[in-house]
């Protein structure tokens, strides 16, 4: 098992939008070639994720979402009214992917990005370097156990 840190905009996709959906939610419109090659060649079904809220203040995890299923075809690249869409991606060798995510549990409160700043063996988490942009990237299994164990977290 391997497990990833999954950025959304909560006032785009949150955690309570997964919480209500009744089946597993498509995440989508990741538009970075690192990323889709994450979701192609190294996400697998059964990887667990942390769902973090980015560009809210305050930013940081807020549950654990599991990988349903295997990569497929990002629908929104051919959709022309959405924000997603890519004219360049052929139909027949689609450049972007998508995956399908379940919650698995949303936390009692928030880890901050100012707060896991501050925890020891977290110094090399990725979310944590300046200036890192991706919108899904890989988590150690030492960097899942001390946030997990974050006290408060967890319900």
């Amino acid at each position: 098992m391997q497990y990833w840190l999954m950025k959304s905009e909560p006032d785009c996709y949150s955690i309570d939008d997964l919480a209500a959906e009744k089946k597993p939610a498509m995440w989508e419109g990741c538009r970075n070639y690192t990323v889709r090659n994450f979701m192609r060649d190294s996400m697998k079904a059964g990887d667990l994720a942390f769902f973090y809220h980015s560009s809210v203040d305050p930013a940081g995890i807020v549950g654990v979402m599991e990988i349903v299923g295997e990569a497929y075809p990002d629908p929104t690249q051919f959709d022309p009214t959405s924000e997603y869409y890519d004219e360049k991606s052929p139909r027949d060798n689609p450049r972007w992917l998508a995956r399908n995510v379940r919650l698995v549990e949303k936390y009692a409160r928030i880890a901050t990005l100012a707060e896991l700043r501050e925890v020891p063996g977290l110094e090399e988490m990725l979310v944590l370097r300046r200036g890192q942009r991706l919108s899904v990237m890989p988590v150690t299994a030492e960097e899942w156990k001390i946030v997990n164990a974050l006290p408060g977290l967890r319900a």
